[in-house]
C-alpha cells in the first residue's frame, strides 16, 4: 500500500477556488489509479474524481463536472484537485485514494477499489 499525504484544504468563498494535493510515496506513482473522495458529516463517502493509471483520462462526478479538475505530475508523485466555483454542498472532508488496478468507469465510483487512503483534508466553502 501505498502512504498518501493530501493538503491544501481550508475554507473557501462560494465561486472562488482551491486546489487540494496529494503525495504519494514510493517508486511507482505512475502505475497508480488515483482518484478523489469526499464525505460531509453523516453522509457517505462518495466519489469526486479519478485519473487513470495509464492515458491520465480523468473522471468526474456529475456534481463536479465542468468545475473540479484533477491533475497528476507523475515525477512528483502528486495528484491535484483544482477546485473552481465551490458551492456550499461542496464542503466536505476530502480524501486522496491509490488503486494499483484497471479500473472500470463503474469501479472507479467505489471506495472499495482502492486500496490506499489519505487522512483527509477538510474543505468548507461559505456561501
Amino acid at each position: 500500500q501505498k502512504q498518501l499525504v493530501e493538503s491544501g484544504g481550508g475554507l473557501v468563498q462560494a465561486g472562488g477556488s482551491l486546489r487540494l494535493s496529494c503525495t504519494a510515496s514510493g517508486r511507482t506513482f505512475s502505475s497508480y489509479t488515483m482518484g478523489w473522495f469526499r464525505q460531509a458529516p453523516g453522509k457517505d463517502r462518495e466519489f469526486v474524481a479519478t485519473i487513470s493509471r495509464s492515458t491520465g483520462t480523468p473522471g468526474y462526478a456529475a456534481s463536479v463536472k465542468g468545475r473540479f479538475l484533477i491533475s497528476r505530475d507523475n515525477a512528483k508523485n502528486t495528484v491535484y484537485l483544482q477546485m473552481n466555483d465551490p458551492k456550499p454542498e461542496d464542503s466536505a472532508v476530502y480524501y486522496c485514494a491509490a488503486s494499483p488496478l484497471f479500473l472500470t468507469t463503474v469501479s472507479i465510483q467505489l471506495p472499495s477499489s482502492y486500496e490506499s487512503w489519505g487522512q483527509g483534508t477538510q474543505v468548507t466553502v461559505s456561501g
